[in-house]
């Protein structure tokens, strides 16, 4: 693979210093001042999720970045190649997958980024590629495409309107899409729901709710582990996280979740489901435009309407195998609705959900939830 990738006045280049690892970071800050709906990521969480010492993802993945510049040396754009150990362990499909991208309206420099992202995947035996994922589906991942008015909930994607342009532009074609659903306390079917929720109950009459028990949290977490990737495990492109990845993302979580809306469902006293939401504290982030915002964020967390935080976000939902079916999950998803309010949330985004699960897409709309945004994952297969 040469090191450079060169078309008329664009240089697109591996990168390895330290200096243009920050370079590469502080490109979208730079590029998103002008947009009035993106929020700013901390820059501290983009330095750990780049940075091979600190994400554990590292320890069956490994990325290279590139920088896109112009005959001045502006960046122009950036992308990361990425393998992915554990996907390849579960698929051995050939995949490989590409994020972190960003790019000025331009398709020359997105082909010359795309080109430099592929020939790093084709060195590492990889026969497609697959994106954006930052760096795994385990984390922030997929493109906006629709609802860009509006700003992402946490831990949620926003890129340019044109992005599915330049992909698609590029040979790469709509894998899977996503949605995010909407409830708002206001047109909620709370009735409905409870009538439902009394029917479960009573066809499960085993079945118990409580909230995440902090004194035992890393036993709680555990448990969580495990219920996820036994109920994800056939979901599509799941993968599931090591126990390094999970004790990280239970680390992170642990500093912003509210345990008064993260749930365990029993049956007789054995762990069988889980729902974890999160404050939307991107609604207290809307001025931080330069990602620095970070000594504030426990006066956030323990104070939510001081910070301007009324909605939640359920990113994480999961009922082991066996009880699939059974509407398990009404329970938990009215608890939160139920008990949301007097927290302070009025409002709770779903996601994301993929296309495919036609269960909890009716599931959620006839609840009253309703579509908010739409995201999707692109790929293609290489050409030899």
């Amino acid at each position: 693979m040469p090191d450079v990738a060169t078309a008329p006045a664009i240089t697109v280049r591996p990168i390895s210093t330290s200096a243009d690892r920050k370079r590469f970071i502080d490109f979208q800050y730079d590029f998103y001042q002008d947009e009035p709906h993106w929020i700013a990521p901390l820059r501290l969480d983009v330095s750990k999720t780049l940075n091979p010492k600190k994400n554990a993802f590292f320890e069956h993945g490994d990325l290279q970045l590139f920088l896109a510049e112009d005959a001045g040396g502006q960046v122009i754009g950036r992308i990361a190649a990425i393998y992915n150990g554990e996907h390849l362990k579960k698929y051995d499909d050939g995949n490989g997958f590409f994020g972190f991208f960003e790019c000025i309206d331009d398709e020359q420099v997105a082909e010359a980024l795309f080109a430099e992202a592929r020939d790093w995947l084709k060195t590492k035996g990889l026969t497609g590629m697959r994106g954006p994922v930052n760096p795994s589906m385990n984390d922030v991942s997929a493109l906006l495409v629709d609802g860009f008015d509006r700003e992402p909930a946490i831990l949620m994607p926003y890129n340019k309107p044109y992005y599915e342009r330049l992909l698609t532009a590029n040979g790469l074609t709509r894998a899977m899409t996503t949605w995010a659903y909407y409830l708002h306390k206001k047109y909620v079917q709370i009735d409905k729901m409870r009538r439902g929720a009394k029917i479960v109950r009573r066809r499960n009459p085993g079945v118990t709710l409580r909230t995440i028990d902090m004194k035992r949290f890393d036993e709680e977490a555990r448990t969580i582990l495990d219920i996820y990737n036994e109920a994800w495990s056939n979901n599509w492109g799941h993968v599931s996280m090591t126990p390094a990845e999970f004790a990280q993302l239970a680390a992170d979580m642990k500093q912003v979740i509210d345990p008064r809306i993260v749930y365990m469902l029993e049956d007789e006293g054995t762990p069988i489901a889980f729902s974890i939401s999160l404050p939307n504290l991107n609604q207290a982030l809307r001025q931080n435009r330069n990602g620095a915002l970070l000594k504030a964020l426990p006066r956030l967390l323990l104070q939510p309407k001081l910070g301007g935080v009324y909605e939640i976000r359920m990113p994480l939902m999961g009922v082991r195998q066996a009880y699939h079916g059974k509407a398990l999950d009404t329970l938990m998803v009215l608890e939160t609705i139920e008990k949301g309010p007097s927290y302070g949330y009025d409002a709770c985004e779903m996601s994301w959900v993929l296309d495919d699960n036609k269960v909890l897409i009716n599931s959620l709309e006839s609840m009253g939830g309703v579509v908010d945004k739409e995201y999707a994952l692109y790929e293609e297969r290489f050409v030899h």
